[in-house]
């Protein structure tokens, strides 16, 4: 933007910004952008064209204000820079502080959970994971946590991890029904738990973690001895990872409504 066609300084930049904002919320004009911003008519406008000349706004057929291409480029460049396993970690090192238990982060990769970290927690306990490990998303919380806006997956899956003949849990759902009906209550809370299905005497707690488009891009998990897994505690740890994995979203570009996840099922 050239100096000279824009007010200066440093408000400058932030009232920019707030123009954007504005239109990023359904401003359509330059009315409603100076009626959502409180800046005066003449700001706002010098604003708008500066902006549209630098592509961060464009001007639609019928004189609408839309985001402009300059944020799309901008934002596949952000995008391509990020590192999940990196932006996650500071606050995956304070949740393990805080909970005193192992921390772990995962993605989904070939229908599986692919741990990328593990913080491991003060109790001296030992969780069967490390990163780089596989483990089948049903039976895990961070699995299931991976699964959350997906309903119409949660029955197939169940029933592939289930043929895995490796697998033979002592507690499980009763079959594909039960297990969707518990996935639910999950998306309803916003995190999901492991019931010592994945391993005897291990329980978890889970959310997912989103990026720019709202998409589940990996999940963050909380997981104890039972003996430090009581269902109050639990109910304690779902709410403090689930703080936590909006916050790790917002740092990956998620801008949606924080808490429990939405799907349909």
């Amino acid at each position: 933007m050239a100096q000279g066609n824009a007010p200066s300084g440093t408000q400058t930049l932030v009232h920019g910004l707030t123009v954007l904002r504005a239109v990023a919320d359904g401003a359509r004009s330059l009315r409603e952008v100076v009626s959502v911003t409180d800046l005066s008519r003449s700001t706002a406008h010098r604003l708008i064209q500066a902006l549209r000349a630098e592509r961060f706004l464009r001007e639609e057929a019928d004189g609408g204000l839309r985001l402009g291409p300059a944020l799309i480029e901008l934002g596949f460049r952000a995008r391509d820079e990020i590192s999940i396993q990196e932006v996650a970690r500071p606050y995956l090192v304070d949740l393990a502080r805080q909970a005193k238990d192992t921390v772990h982060l995962a993605v989904e990769d070939s229908g599986a959970a692919l741990y990328l970290d593990k913080i491991h927690g003060t109790r001296g306990i030992e969780i069967r994971s490390w990163p780089g490990c596989r483990m089948p998303l049903t039976y895990t919380g961070i699995g299931k946590a991976l699964l959350l806006d997906e309903p119409d997956r949660w029955r197939s899956q169940y029933l592939q991890d289930r043929s895995l003949e490796e697998r033979s849990p002592e507690h499980d759902y009763a079959d594909e029904q039960t297990f969707a009906a518990v996935m639910k209550k999950f998306v309803k809370q916003g995190f999901a738990y492991d019931l010592e299905e994945n391993q005897p005497g291990i329980r978890c707690v889970a959310s997912p973690l989103r990026d720019g488009s709202g998409t589940v891009c990996a999940a963050i998990s909380i997981s104890a001895a039972v003996s430090f897994m009581p269902p109050k505690r639990m109910r304690v740890l779902g709410d403090l990872v689930l703080d936590c994995s909006i916050r790790i979203s917002r740092e990956l570009g998620y801008g949606g409504k924080a808490g429990p996840a939405r799907a349909d099922g």
